[in-house]
């Protein structure tokens, strides 16, 4: 199996992977299916159902936009954000909606998307079902979907065997372990970035996998300055005030303070994470890292480098060190995709904010000159110290607590850095200890803390239930 970099890193919309972004490839896979089988034109109406979390919580989510504008063959990567709310007015009122682009069939919400909010399918927590039917009212074809964390979609073929399609490709130093990616390094005289570097460069020019993850960079960068510019009300019935617009202004009316105040550099840190993360409540366009919930660690952390460490006179410099910490933090991502999960459905917020805070004390301290085996640290650091966390959105709404725990662990991840650089690699629990913890804490886990807005928070801050509304 196979896993990229740009799997891991794929740019969408907020403000959830599992919830928005992967039901909206499901839903323009379905619409593939009907052309790859000749079946579109025979097509007059199409029947959404959406399972598990997807169905408890997808509504604050956007799962709703997600479904129908997939099934209009938009992809998370390039749907026009600012036309989404007219183009759903406009299914609304006229009742169609236009399939793959190419068909106009019937669509009545009321019958024709169908939240189930306490009935899962048997594989995954985030299941949805599309059935096409024609004239006649006889079906033409079904097909089940689950979206497994990150954006990742698995057919219903695939169901219960992996959590991602198997990729045939044969990498270069295939790894399934830390373990082996620290064996891989010595023997190989090599950093963890450079193992990542090789195996990409099997399907793409080192050219290729640099200009691809600069563009991911670029758009992270967008994302924070977006949300450095928009303030308000985020949408979804809660209320919640953006914060990161003030914060930026407060940071830069006292610039000279990080020359004084040692711990003025984190107060950064923190606007770059809500920043992020309050573009992705709002349903901006941002990159999974690993995924939406946990958008703004990686983001943050990169951020804080090139911010605070980075030679600046040296541009070339520059590019190769972000290459080196989104490659890093890439192959830990896969660690956890391929021996746990990302989906804060299947083992809670553990799996998102916590991988994503691996991810990113591993990378930062490549960049700072970390050997493999620090890195590997820095990484157990950062997910040991999530273990446990639930998932317990107020409202099912990616905001409380998920955008200030974006900036809690974005400073959670320096730490682990820091403190992996002060020792020399070695240390008592490693990182797949500490992966196959977060696996089996999550399936120990009760389901009302993982993404259905049944536990946790999401009961004890609301005394009276609030109108959410799809965001």
């Amino acid at each position: 199996m196979s896993i990229s970099v740009f799997d891991l890193f794929s740019i969408g919309i907020g403000p959830s992977s599992s919830h928005t972004v992967g039901p909206m490839r499901a839903a323009q896979y379905f619409t593939q299916a009907l052309i790859d089988a000749d079946l579109l034109p025979k097509v007059t109406r199409v029947k959404s159902e959406l399972f598990g979390s997807l169905g408890a919580t997808g509504k604050g989510h956007g799962s709703i936009k997600a479904v129908l504008l997939g099934l209009e063959g938009e992809s998370p990567e390039s749907v026009d954000i600012e036309s989404m709310p007219q183009r759903l007015a406009d299914m609304r009122e006229h009742k169609t909606l236009n399939l793959a682009g190419k068909q106009q069939v019937g669509f009545d919400e009321e019958t024709d998307l169908i939240m189930h909010r306490k009935k899962s399918l048997p594989f995954h927590p985030n299941g949805l079902c599309f059935e096409a039917f024609d004239a006649a009212g006889d079906s033409v074809l079904k097909r089940c979907y689950y979206s497994v964390g990150g954006g990742f979609i698995v057919d219903q073929d695939a169901a219960g065997s992996a959590h991602i399609i198997e990729n045939p490709t044969v990498v270069s130093y295939p790894f399934t372990s830390g373990e082996m990616l620290l064996e891989i390094c010595e023997a190989n005289n090599m950093n963890i970035s450079d193992v990542m570097m090789a195996n990409e460069c099997v399907t793409r020019t080192e050219a290729e996998v640099r200009e691809g993850l600069l563009s991911i960079w670029q758009v992270m960068q967008d994302c924070v300055v977006a949300g450095c510019k928009n303030d308000g009300i985020l949408p979804g019935g809660l209320k919640v005030k953006r914060r990161a617009a003030a914060l930026y202004k407060q940071l830069q009316d006292r610039r000279e303070r990080v020359m004084i105040d040692p711990l003025a550099a984190t107060d950064w840190v923190t606007l770059y994470a809500l920043a992020v993360n309050e573009e992705n409540a709002a349903g901006g366009r941002v990159v999974t890292a690993p995924t939406n919930g946990a958008a703004g660690i990686i983001p943050a952390v990169l951020h804080y480098y090139t911010r605070f460490h980075m030679d600046h006179n040296n541009p070339g410099w520059s590019d190769d060190k972000v290459v080196r910490f989104l490659l890093t933090a890439g192959a830990i991502g896969i660690l956890f995709k391929i021996n746990a999960s990302i989906s804060g459905a299947e083992v809670g917020c553990q799996g998102e904010v916590g991988s994503a805070c691996s991810m990113a004390a591993g990378a930062l301290t490549e960049v700072l000159g970390g050997t493999p085996a620090q890195v590997e640290n820095a990484a157990e650091i950062g997910m040991e110290h999530n273990l446990g966390l639930t998932c317990d959105p107020i409202g099912g709404l990616v905001q409380v607590p998920c955008i200030e725990r974006n900036a809690m662990a974005s400073m959670k991840a320096i730490t682990a850095s820091r403190m992996a650089l002060r020792g020399d690699g070695t240390h008592f629990v490693s990182l797949d200890k500490v992966i196959k913890t977060m696996r089996d804490t999550g399936r120990d886990m009760r389901n009302k803390y993982k993404e259905t807005a049944r536990g946790g928070l999401a009961i004890n801050v609301l005394e009276l239930p609030v109108n959410i509304t799809e965001c």
